[in-house]
């Protein structure tokens, strides 16, 4: 393709300028090279495309007619190379991601607008979803990439950590919990609980840590954002169990956020991503970005998970 495109380069130049050595030096060649090169092309065409003597070179009839649409062949493919070019140079693009509601909170807007300030001409778009969903999205190439946590084994998506959140309980101030060091799960479930909506990735890490120590509760309320679930929790409706990202995604005025110390309450989220897709140029900086923002928190989040300390 890309001799091709030389050959009618090279046409158009000595169609434009009426004469092969200037041509010639036009598109940095030799003259025998340019010739052999507009010779190729009447052979591919399968017509002659100038009458040429020692003193003259005039389009025939038939490179009369193919010189528009060679033009805009030439057109289109700088076009394309300029679009590309821009799009490897971060001058041009989109980002779609797709995340947890508590990372679009607290974590995403600042990596935005740093991102915006650095590549002010590409676009974010953000979708805040609850954890199935994003996979959902993500193997429907719908967006970039999602931050989320895994929901179960799939060959479909690649999932590369990202940073850890611990489980907390969101109480009142003036709630029987404040003030019991450590907290437990068994602790909590003595009270009515309000958890997020089935489905979503703090319901199943919650889930799975009840089934695992054999503890039953007493739902008082589901919630579909955790806002929601913190202005319940401020209502004097129960116990919330919440990532302490949380804090970033709800207003916790006169809320206790305590961390829960039963093993295994930490969720774990991750940069997914189709298998075996690889990121646009821009998708791949946002990405390396986020990680660059998340440095501290990451390192912060690191040794969060502990087993349950006894009593």
């Amino acid at each position: 393709m890309l001799q091709g495109v030389r050959h009618i380069k090279a046409f158009v130049a000595v169609a434009r300028l009426g004469s092969f050595t200037r041509a010639a030096a036009e598109v940095n060649l030799s003259q025998p090279a340019l010739t052999v090169q507009i010779r190729q092309l009447e052979e591919s065409l399968g017509v002659r495309l100038f009458d040429r003597n020692k003193r003259h070179v005039v389009l025939t009839q038939a490179g009369r007619d193919l010189l528009p649409a060679l033009q805009r062949v030439l057109a289109e493919l700088d076009a394309v190379m300029s679009v590309s070019h821009d799009l490897a140079g971060l001058r041009r693009g989109s980002v779609s991601v797709a995340t947890l509601p508590s990372v679009a909170a607290g974590l995403l807007p600042i990596a935005i607008r740093r991102f915006a300030a650095d590549h002010p001409n590409i676009d974010v778009r953000v979708s805040d979803v609850v954890a199935e969903r994003i996979i959902q999205l993500v193997k429907a190439e719908e967006v970039d990439f999602g931050i989320g946590s895994r929901v179960g084994p799939d060959r479909d998506v690649e999932v590369i950590d990202f940073l850890c959140d611990r489980m907390c309980a969101f109480f009142p101030a003036d709630h029987p919990l404040n003030g019991r060091r450590p907290l437990l799960l068994t602790d909590i479930v003595a009270f009515p609980l309000i958890l997020t909506a089935r489905g979503t990735s703090v319901r199943s890490l919650v889930e799975r840590a009840l089934e695992k120590e054999g503890l039953e509760i007493s739902l008082s309320c589901e919630a579909n954002y955790m806002s929601t679930a913190v202005g319940m929790v401020r209502a004097g409706l129960g116990v919330s169990v919440l990532p302490e990202s949380a804090v970033d995604a709800a207003s916790c005025e006169g809320i206790v956020v305590e961390p829960i110390r039963t093993a295994g309450l930490v969720r774990r989220i991750g940069f997914i991503r189709k298998a075996g897709r690889s990121l646009s140029p821009a998708a791949e900086r946002f990405a390396a970005l986020l990680r660059k923002v998340a440095g501290p928190t990451l390192a912060h989040f690191s040794s969060m998970e502990v087993a349950a300390p006894k009593r």
